[in-house]
C-alpha cells in the first residue's frame, strides 16, 4: 500500500507541477586525475577521503564541467560520476532508493526549490556541520540540510531595436502601462513560461500573486497583446535576440545575461519594483553511498573558490557575499536598494505543491488570458 501512495503521489506531482521527467538522463565520467600541481597540503597528505562522488543534477554538465575538475585538483583521487536528470526525476530516485534500502547520489543539486524542500522536510536529507553555510544569506539554509547555492533572478528581457523610439519599461507598472496601449506591432511578440509545463514558471507566478497587487492585471494585458507561452526560457531569449519576440516577462536571468555579450540585441531588466530571485538547492541524501564525498563537494560549492567557478564558468550567479559577479547588471542584486526578494530556503517552498493553490493560481491564469 506504501508503494501505491508513493507511486500515485508522484504521478499527482506530474499532472500538478508541470515537471516533464523523461526516461532519459546523461551520465558523465571524470576519472581521478593521473597528477595534479595546485593540491592543498591538507588534501594530499590526507588519506580519509573518498575516492568516488556521484552528482545528481538539474544544471547542465557543460556549465559544471570546468566546476568538477576544479574540485578533483582538491582531491586528486577522488573520480566523480555526473549524472544530468530532470528535478522529478532525481526527486523520484531519492524516494525509491530510500524505500527499496540502496544507496544513492552524494549529493543532489536541483532547480526545483520545493521539490528539493520536500525531500528536505520530509528526512531524506543528512544534516551537514560546517562553517561554511556561515558565509551565505540566512534565507538560504535551512536546518544545516537544505542549501541555496546560486542566485539567479527572474528578469524582463526585450529586444532592444524594438524599443530603440520607445520607452523601456522598468517595473511590472510601467510594464503594465505599455501593454495596455496595445501596440499593433507588438502583438503575438510577447512571451512568457507556460505555468501549466513548467514548474519554475509556476513557481515565479505564484511569488507574484503573492507580492505584487496587480499580478492578474498584467496577466490581462498581456493576454490582451497575444501572450505566447514557453516551457523553457532559453526559447524566450531565442525568440527575443533575434527578433522574433519583442519582450519576455519572468525570464530565468542566469540564462538570459549570460547571453547579453553574444546577443547585442537583447535586452536585461531586473525590474525596480522587486526581483524574485530562486536558488538551486544542494542536499547531501540519506541515501548516499559516501555521505562524506557529497559533505566535500557541497562545502566546497558554497566556498568561495567553488561560488567563483560558478560566476565565471558556470556562468550561474554566485550566493557568496565576497564574490563580485562578472556582470555589473547581477552586481545590483547585491546592493540593499536593489529590490531583491529571494526565496527562502524553508519550508514556506511546500505551498507550491499544494493542490488547492495551484488550482486556484491557473483557474485565475486561464480567465486573465480568456482561454476557457
Amino acid at each position: 500500500m506504501h508503494k501505491l501512495q508513493i507511486l500515485s503521489y508522484v504521478f499527482l506531482l506530474l499532472g500538478l507541477l508541470g515537471y516533464a521527467p523523461s526516461a532519459l538522463s546523461s551520465e558523465y565520467h571524470y576519472p581521478a586525475p593521473k597528477k595534479t600541481t595546485s593540491v592543498p597540503a591538507a588534501s594530499e597528505n590526507s588519506s580519509q577521503y573518498p575516492n568516488k562522488l556521484r552528482i545528481f543534477s538539474t544544471t547542465d554538465n557543460e556549465a559544471t564541467h570546468a566546476l568538477i575538475l576544479d574540485f578533483q585538483k582538491i582531491y586528486p583521487r577522488m573520480s566523480v560520476t555526473y549524472h544530468e536528470r530532470q528535478s522529478l526525476q532525481i526527486y523520484e530516485q531519492l524516494i525509491n532508493d530510500a524505500k527499496k534500502g540502496g544507496s544513492s547520489a552524494d549529493i543532489a543539486i536541483s532547480s526545483a526549490m520545493d521539490l528539493q524542500m520536500k525531500l528536505a522536510n520530509d528526512g531524506y536529507a543528512h544534516r551537514i556541520e560546517t562553517n561554511v553555510q556561515n558565509t551565505l544569506p540566512r534565507w538560504a539554509v535551512w536546518r544545516n540540510e537544505a542549501f541555496g547555492t546560486t542566485l539567479e533572478p527572474a528578469v524582463i528581457i526585450y529586444h532592444k531595436p524594438y524599443f530603440k523610439d520607445k520607452t523601456v519599461p522598468r517595473n511590472r507598472s510601467d510594464l503594465i502601462s505599455f501593454l495596455e496601449n496595445r501596440p499593433a506591432d507588438l502583438y503575438g511578440k510577447i512571451a512568457t513560461y507556460d505555468i501549466e509545463k513548467s514548474g519554475l514558471g509556476y513557481m515565479f507566478l505564484a511569488r507574484d500573486d503573492s507580492q505584487f497587487g496587480g499580478t492578474w492585471d498584467l496577466m490581462r494585458a498581456m493576454g490582451l497583446n497575444g501572450l505566447r507561452l514557453y516551457s523553457q526560457s532559453s526559447k524566450i531569449i531565442e525568440g527575443v535576440s533575434s527578433g522574433q519576440l519583442k519582450l519576455g516577462y519572468n525570464v530565468l536571468g542566469s540564462y538570459a545575461i549570460s547571453q547579453i555579450k553574444n546577443n547585442p540585441d537583447l535586452g536585461v531588466i531586473l525590474p525596480e519594483d522587486y526581483t524574485t530571485v530562486f536558488s538551486r538547492i544542494a542536499i547531501v541524501p540519506k541515501t548516499a553511498n559516501s555521505p562524506e564525498a557529497g559533505r566535500l563537494f557541497l562545502e566546497y560549492l558554497l566556498s568561495e573558490r567553488g561560488q567563483r567557478q560558478i560566476n565565471h564558468n558556470a556562468q550561474l550567479n554566485s550566493i557568496h557575499p565576497n564574490v563580485k559577479n562578472p556582470n555589473s547588471l547581477l552586481n545590483t542584486l547585491n546592493n540593499e536598494n536593489s529590490g531583491l526578494r529571494p526565496i527562502k530556503v524553508g519550508p514556506g517552498l511546500l505551498v507550491y505543491l499544494d493542490q488547492m493553490k495551484r488550482r486556484n493560481i491557473l483557474k485565475r491564469w486561464n480567465k486573465a488570458l480568456y482561454r476557457p
